[in-house]
């Protein structure tokens, strides 16, 4: 088996748009009500894509979800036509186009069954997400429906998970056994904790991870209420490598007594808040990059274009390019509408660690399938969307046969209900 980590992003559906609905989330409550542009975001996405394979890894993608989510709306006792317009907004959302909180992987060197575990997130905290998971489960068991993996519904919702944004794993290589570090909130002022610790074991369990290699730690207070929703916006982890925010975590010190003794080779590279402060992290998304090895051996940052625009973290990147530090090269990418709503490259993909043959090749990319996609959406998806119209007869009936010619072009017809 040749273990390889797949980034899979999800492609941003034609519902792209700016209603403002998640909690915490400062990007999103900053450009609420804002004109959205559905077409150029999806665009900008598959030029990260591109980005990803220029440097000679592998990348996978989802397709976005059916929207308005007319079954969640059933269920309520409502149709996108009747229901208020909040709660319509909530119905047409395309935030699953964040796919690191689609679900937590263990890949299969941690796990007693040597298979690769997936557990669909449940993203009960929010209305807007909470009725993604089905439709996220349809696409897991055709992606993954080998026997090389093992995929897992959501833990009850009695305890919130949202998946791999608030999960890391260190290791040697990708191939290796490695330890998993599942992060929780408690407290956050004035804004939800959204993963639950009951939640996060729960994880750990399902995956059949040695207790001895999984971690548990709270994410601090103060990253949570200075808008760091998930862990993923103050930490990244690749490799042997830890990349963190001094403010991350609860017990720091904990964290990395453990680390250091559990992970061979095991390296922090961690920014001080006087160098940059929690604010200038979480406007320019500093650690909600992309953090990869290319098969050159050199660790790569892919950072979203605000952290060069951002003055205190464009010259903390410069100078730990110059001390020879872990990360040796750092790679922009545009994903401006992405950031608009408060997600960088690292909320749009998920890590699979597996050997690629395992996978169901209409999930992977190559730059041909890319420009097909491009093709696609150039055509079909909506140039722009304003929040009041979302109830529109004719934006709905756009983003619909919009996800139609995506998954016709794709061969994946068969997630057209979900």
């Amino acid at each position: 088996m040749s273990i390889r980590e797949i980034n899979f992003d999800g492609i941003v559906g034609p519902s792209h748009n700016y209603a403002g609905l998640s909690l915490g989330n400062l990007a999103s409550a900053r450009n609420a009500g804002q004109v959205s542009h559905p077409r150029a975001a999806a665009l900008q996405g598959l030029d990260k894509m591109r980005s990803i394979l220029a440097l000679g890894l592998v990348q996978g993608l989802f397709v976005p979800q059916p929207r308005p989510a007319r079954g969640w709306l059933a269920g309520l006792g409502t149709t996108v036509d009747g229901a208020d317009a909040t709660l319509a907004a909530n119905a047409m959302s395309a935030s699953a186009m964040w796919a690191a909180n689609a679900a937590t992987v263990s890949p299969a060197p941690d796990t007693a069954d040597g298979k690769c575990h997936l557990t669909v997130a449940n993203l009960k905290t929010m209305p807007h997400r909470s009725h993604e998971w089905p439709a996220t489960l349809a696409q897991l068991r055709v992606a993954f429906g080998s026997e090389a993996f093992a995929v897992h519904g959501p833990v009850p919702p009695a305890f919130g998970d949202e998946g791999a944004a608030n999960h890391m794993r260190l290791a040697p290589s990708h191939g290796e056994a490695g330890v998993e570090v599942f992060v929780y909130g408690v407290s956050a002022g004035p804004f939800p904790a959204r993963q639950h610790f009951e939640a996060s074991k729960a994880l750990s369990r399902l995956h059949r991870l040695d207790p001895a290699r999984a971690i548990f730690i709270a994410q601090s207070e103060e990253a949570i209420a200075a808008g760091a929703f998930h862990n993923d916006v103050v930490a990244v982890a690749n490799g042997p490598v830890l990349f963190a925010h001094e403010k991350a975590f609860a017990e720091r010190d904990v964290l990395l007594a453990e680390l250091a003794a559990k992970v061979d080779g095991f390296e922090l590279v961690e920014v001080a808040d006087a160098d940059v402060p929690l604010a200038d992290a979480i406007k320019s998304y500093l650690f909600n990059a992309q953090l990869v090895t290319a098969p050159d051996g050199v660790m790569t940052l892919v950072a979203p274009t605000e952290c060069r625009d951002t003055p205190s973290v464009a010259a903390w990147i410069e100078r730990h390019l110059a001390s020879n530090g872990a990360i040796r090269r750092v790679d922009y990418v545009d994903v401006r509408q992405s950031m608009a709503n408060g997600g960088g490259p690292a909320c749009q993909r998920l890590r699979v660690a597996c050997d690629p043959a395992d996978v169901d090749p209409r999930f992977l990319v190559d730059e041909a399938k890319l420009d097909r996609l491009t093709a696609v959406i150039s055509r079909a998806w909506p140039d722009e969307i304003a929040v009041a119209d979302l109830q529109a007869d004719a934006v709905i009936a756009n983003v619909e046969r919009a996800r139609a010619a995506l998954l016709e072009a794709l061969d994946l017809t068969k997630l057209a209900s979900g």
